[in-house]
């Protein structure tokens, strides 16, 4: 029994909204998987905040049409299932990556970060992707570096002479 036109608006409604926020999208083959095995990948998604659905490649072409994510829309070919991130661009590749290392089944075809097509081969670069928390902090560790470095070579010479009259004193 086919969805209804109603239900077909209704995925592509869904897909539509969730890709016009995403900053990434993942599109992967998953033939031969087992039932058991799309569940372990659906509850990894879900536990990540990353959103996974299987669509089929009519519906998820027009869902992907007016988002960033148009460059995939061409090559969506046979069983896919997309998998968009949330929040963070590198989620859904860590979800994918993760769950592909196990099981060779599920295969990487397409990969889209901000509106660019990547090859599948990259996934590991965008799972490697720090998070936005772990950025800025490493950011602000960066611009804190010459704040903390010049404040104690400002400091140094006092340093020096306090412990300077700190020996002598010792001395005598």
């Amino acid at each position: 029994v086919g969805l209804t036109l109603d239900a077909k608006k209704a995925i592509v409604e869904e897909v539509n909204s969730i890709a016009t926020e995403a900053p990434s999208a993942i599109a992967a083959e998953y033939i031969g998987l087992t039932v058991t095995e799309m569940t372990e990948l659906r509850n990894a998604a879900r536990e990540a905040g990353v959103y996974l659905k299987v669509v089929r490649n009519t519906l998820a072409r027009r869902a992907l049409e007016n988002t960033q994510f148009e460059c995939m829309r061409d090559n969506l070919v046979g069983p896919l299932l997309l998998v968009f991130s949330n929040d963070e661009p590198g989620s859904a590749a860590k979800v994918v990556r993760n769950f592909a290392k196990d099981n060779k089944k599920l295969a990487v075809k397409l990969i889209s970060l901000d509106g660019n097509l990547l090859e599948p081969s990259e996934i590991s670069k965008l799972a490697n992707l720090p998070s936005l928390d772990k950025a800025r902090a490493t950011l602000l560790g960066l611009f804190n570096s010459p704040l903390t470095k010049f404040v104690r070579t400002l400091s140094e010479p006092t340093a020096k002479f306090a412990r300077a009259l700190g020996a002598q004193r010792d001395k005598q």
